[in-house]
């Protein structure tokens, strides 16, 4: 038996096409193994979505090589989509395998192995229009699993090389989608996350046609909709929330146009959907938005931002702000740190700009220095902060579910912590047998500016694991 060994770089696409890979190589008789020495192949499954990502690619299949010199050491993914030419001349390398081909690694390993020679396995992802058949049955973490429906970007934002490393959208079968989540949900898992390269656009390849529009009107809410109904996102978590056994419905990041009134409130009437929502802004600056090609103004994704707090009640919005984009003055630095206080996420992915050869925005005048860079990065950062501590106390003493997913430390104590549906989290004194139920609590002290210390309300379910319902006092 072949030990086989994997390392994931980047987004939660890449950690489910690493999920799936894996379970190939299992069927095809692999035994999965640590990422370390003793295996006799490695998959770095590479990301190239910055410059710093292109380096802990390379640096990854370096270790490999040193790992075990003899092993076959396959770069897979983006960057290997990318950098094709230049891996296929790095000694440390045997197999360069791009997106679109990660589903015939077990078949590409069989070749190598019979003939030893280097493979690279790419094809012209700008042509691709068939969704990479790509499925998983269980996952690492036993209580949450993330579900890939999408692939793919037609948005070509100046700064981003995803569109030319991932190609056109492409959308998964429906039929497939709810039989992957209808699997998950009878294995146990009690909440799937949907996530694509561009999520929103899920569905925007397939016929127009149908009985069910896009929009998930009434009328397709208040029966069963079959698979083949299905033509956007709306309609596809309107058909997930009828999965029996499946508790949460969380969304990967979307575009704010995706957010209309029908959407929200359609949303809100489903019994799994998760009030959390990450909506892609980047800068709070309408001159910066139209350099980067995003196709919103401030104004109209604040109003987006309005619409889900009106439809849910403290709803948790999170978002990616680039900082140090070309021309990016301080003016402009100014009112993207304005809007985002007044916007008040509760959490900010903030990035520094990185520049993309064979982007637009690489060749653009006015690059900012690093130094600029960096101190603004601190800047947002610092706000970060304040915004996710001021929201996570308005939780203090609601009443709410909590997923119980792992075992915590805190000031040398242990708890399990979990998750509320808007992601917040809450921890409970550590006892056997808490992992992956959902409970209601009342969410107490908050500790260290993260950390609910909770309170478990008596229900059936707690009468076996906890007494009594107030534990602090």
């Amino acid at each position: 038996m072949r030990k086989a060994a994997f390392h994931n770089l980047g987004c939660k696409v890449n950690s489910y096409e690493t999920e799936a890979m894996q379970e190939l190589l299992e069927e095809a008789g692999y035994e999965i193994v640590p990422f370390g020495e003793g295996a006799d192949v490695y998959v770095v499954n590479t990301c190239s979505v910055t410059n710093v990502a292109d380096k802990k690619s390379r640096q990854m299949l370096h270790r490999a090589r040193k790992l075990n010199p003899g092993a076959v050491v396959a770069a897979v993914g983006c960057y290997a989509q990318a950098a094709g030419e230049e891996l296929k001349r790095d000694g440390a390398v045997d197999l360069v395998i791009g997106n679109n081909r990660k589903k015939d690694l077990p078949a590409i390993l069989e070749r190598y192995f019979a003939d030893h020679r280097q493979n690279r396995e790419i094809v012209d992802i700008g042509r691709e229009q068939e969704y990479e058949r790509l499925r998983i049955s269980r996952v690492s973490d036993h209580t949450r699993a993330f579900m890939k429906v999408q692939d793919g970007c037609n948005q070509f934002c100046s700064y981003c090389i995803i569109p030319y490393t991932r190609g056109r959208v492409r959308s998964r079968s429906p039929l497939e989608v709810i039989r992957e989540a209808e699997e998950l949900a009878a294995a146990g898992y009690k909440e799937i996350v949907l996530t694509g390269i561009h999520l929103s656009s899920y569905g925007a390849d397939f016929a127009k046609a149908g009985e069910c529009p896009q929009d998930g009107s009434p009328r397709c809410r208040s029966r069963e909709i079959r698979p083949d109904e299905i033509r956007g996102l709306l309609a596809l978590i309107v058909r997930l929330d009828q999965i029996r056994g499946l508790e949460r419905i969380r969304l990967g990041s979307l575009e704010p146009r995706i957010v209309t009134e029908d959407f929200a409130q359609t949303l809100a009437s489903l019994r799994t959907i998760c009030p959390h929502f990450h909506l892609s802004l980047q800068s709070g600056c309408e001159a910066t938005l139209k350099r980067m090609n995003r196709k919103y103004t401030p104004e109209e994704y604040f109003e987006k931002c309005t619409l889900l707090r009106s439809v849910f009640d403290n709803p948790a919005i999170t978002t990616d702000v680039i900082v140090g984009f070309p021309g990016e003055t301080e003016e402009e630095f100014q009112e993207t740190r304005a809007f985002l206080e007044k916007t008040g996420f509760y959490e900010m992915h903030i990035f520094k700009y990185s520049k993309r050869a064979g982007t637009r925005a690489a060749a653009m005048p006015d690059q900012i220095p690093e130094a600029v860079k960096a101190a603004r990065s601190d800047v947002l950062l610092s706000l970060n902060e304040t915004l996710s501590e001021a929201y996570r106390k308005r939780f203090s003493g609601r009443e709410t579910d909590l997923l119980l997913e792992e075992p915590v430390i805190i000031n040398g104590v242990r708890y399990m912590m979990g998750h509320t549906r808007q992601y917040v989290k809450g921890i409970l004194p550590y006892e056997e047998g808490m992992k992956n139920r959902i409970i209601r609590v009342r969410l107490e002290e908050l500790i260290n500016g993260e950390f609910y210390l909770a309170n478990p309300c008596k229900s059936p379910q707690l009468q076996n694991l906890l007494a009594e319902c107030h534990i602090l006092e």
